[in-house]
C-alpha cells in the first residue's frame, strides 16, 4: 500500500455496528462516511470551489469519460492536473468511465480486451482498455482512481452476470498492473448484479487488490431499494474493516442513512443538483417543489432548520419567482442548498455514531422527513424492530 494513503476508524457505534473513520489521502484527509458532490466535467454545477468548500465538502468526483472526450486528458495534464485545473485542492475521485460508456453510447462493442465505442458528442470511435483507463486517470492526476469494469442493469440473467464480472475480475488484474502512481489509489470494484453468490465471488477476487479502498458498484441501477440493502447486507462482513467501502451513485437520504448502517464509508450521486435544476429541494420536512403555486406568498425560507446561503437569505417566494422566471440564480441557490443539506445529514450521521445513537437518529430523521407513519409508506425502510433483528443476525 502506498504510504501517501491509510484508514482508520475512530468509533463503532453500540446500538447499530455502523462506524466513522479517517480516510488519509495526498491532499488532505476525509472523515467519513462521506457524501462526494459530483463534478461531471471538472466542476459542480453552477458552483464554485468556493461555495462547495464553504457548505462543507471535503472530496469531490469527477467523470473519466466525459473529461477524456472534452477537454481532453492530455489537455489537463499540460495544465497540472485536475486540481490545477478546476483549483480545487482537496482530494478528488475519478471513475473509470466505464458506466458512462455503457450507458451513453449506442454504438459499442465489449470483447475481453476492452470496450470499443463512438462519442455521444460527435460519433467519433474510440477504444478503452483497463490499461488505457489507468493512463487516463493517472494522466487526470486524481487520489483516487476506479478500475475499468463492466456494470449490467437490473434484470440481467444470471449467465451474463457472471461472464461480465469474470471479465471485470480480469481486467482489475490489467488496471492493478498498469497503476504505478504511489499518489493515486486504485478501488476494485465489486460486481454480480442482484446474485449473492457472485457477489460474494466478486469480493473474494478483488480482496487481493484492495490496497486502501474497495467500490461497490452496479447498484442503484432499476432494482428495487430493499434489494440493494440485501446486498450490501450480504457483503458487509467480507469487506476489509481496514479500507473505506465506497457505493457509487448512491445518494438519497434514505439511502446515505441505510447504508451507514451497512458499512458503507462512501457515496456519490448526481441527483441533488439534478432536481435542483429543476425546482426541487430536500428540506428537514421532505422535498419541496418549488414552482408550485402553494409557495407564491410564502416568505419562510426553503429550509428553517438549514444554514446554507439559500436558507438564510432567500424566501421561498423569491426562489418559486426566480424559477419561474427562468434565472439561473434559482438552479444555483437550491443546488448549493441540497449539497449542505446532504453534508450536513452526513455531519449527523458521523456525530450519531460518535455517540452510539444512529438507530435513534434514524428515528428521529425518518419522522421528520417523511412523516410518523415513515415505516408503513415507505416499504423499502424497515422497522426499527426489524432493521436492529436483522443487523444482530
Amino acid at each position: 500500500m502506498s504510504k501517501e494513503f491509510s484508514f482508520e476508524e475512530l468509533h463503532i457505534d453500540k446500538q447499530s455496528g455502523a462506524r466513522t473513520g479517517k480516510f488519509t489521502t495526498p491532499h488532505g484527509e476525509i472523515m467519513t462516511p462521506i457524501y462526494m458532490p459530483v463534478g461531471t466535467q471538472a466542476t459542480v454545477k453552477s458552483l464554485t470551489p468556493e461555495d462547495l468548500k464553504e457548505i462543507g465538502a471535503q472530496i469531490i468526483l469527477s467523470n473519466t469519460y466525459h473529461l477524456f472526450l472534452r477537454p481532453t486528458n492530455e489537455i489537463i495534464k499540460k495544465a497540472g492536473g485536475l486540481h490545477k485545473f478546476m483549483n480545487w485542492d482537496r482530494p478528488i475521485l475519478t471513475d473509470s468511465g466505464g458506466f458512462q460508456v455503457f450507458s451513453l453510447s449506442k454504438f459499442r462493442k465489449i470483447t475481453d480486451d476492452g470496450v470499443e465505442f463512438r462519442s455521444h458528442l460527435n460519433g467519433d470511435k474510440h477504444y478503452l482498455t483497463p490499461e488505457k483507463c489507468v493512463q487516463i486517470q493517472n494522466d487526470l492526476g486524481s487520489d483516487i482512481v476506479m478500475q475499468l469494469d463492466e456494470c449490467t442493469e437490473y434484470g440481467t440473467d444470471y449467465q451474463k452476470s457472471k461472464k461480465a464480472l469474470e471479465r471485470t475480475e480480469k481486467w482489475l488484474k490489467r488496471c492493478y498492473e498498469a497503476q504505478k502512481n504511489p499518489k493515486q489509489m486504485l478501488f476494485p470494484i465489486i460486481q454480480g448484479n442482484v446474485f449473492e453468490d457472485l457477489r460474494l465471488q466478486s469480493v473474494e477476487k478483488a480482496l487481493p487488490y484492495i490496497g486502501c479502498g474497495v467500490a461497490i458498484g452496479g447498484l442503484s441501477v432499476g432494482e428495487p431499494k430493499d434489494m440493494m440493502y440485501h446486498i450490501l447486507d450480504v457483503i458487509k462482513d467480507k469487506l476489509p474493516k481496514t479500507s473505506p467501502h465506497y457505493l457509487m451513485g448512491v445518494g438519497s437520504p434514505d439511502d446515505l442513512i441505510e447504508g451507514s448502517f451497512r458499512g458503507v464509508d462512501m457515496f456519490d450521486c448526481v441527483l441533488a443538483t439534478r432536481i435542483a435544476r429543476n425546482g426541487t429541494a430536500f428540506t428537514s420536512h421532505g422535498k419541496v417543489v418549488i414552482k408550485n403555486g402553494c409557495y407564491k406568498e410564502d416568505f419562510s425560507p426553503l429550509d428553517d432548520e438549514c444554514d446554507c446561503e439559500c436558507c438564510k437569505h432567500y424566501s421561498k417566494a423569491y426562489l418559486r419567482h426566480l424559477f419561474n422566471t427562468g434565472e439561473i440564480l434559482g438552479a444555483r441557490l437550491i443546488s448549493k442548498h441540497n449539497l449542505r443539506f446532504l453534508l450536513h445529514l452526513m455531519e449527523q450521521i458521523r456525530d450519531a455514531i460518535n455517540n452510539d445513537r444512529l438507530f435513534d437518529f434514524r428515528d428521529e430523521f425518518y419522522t421528520k422527513y417523511y412523516g410518523e407513519n415513515w415505516a408503513e409508506t415507505n416499504k423499502h425502510l424497515k422497522s426499527r424492530d426489524e432493521l436492529e433483528k436483522e443487523l444482530k443476525h
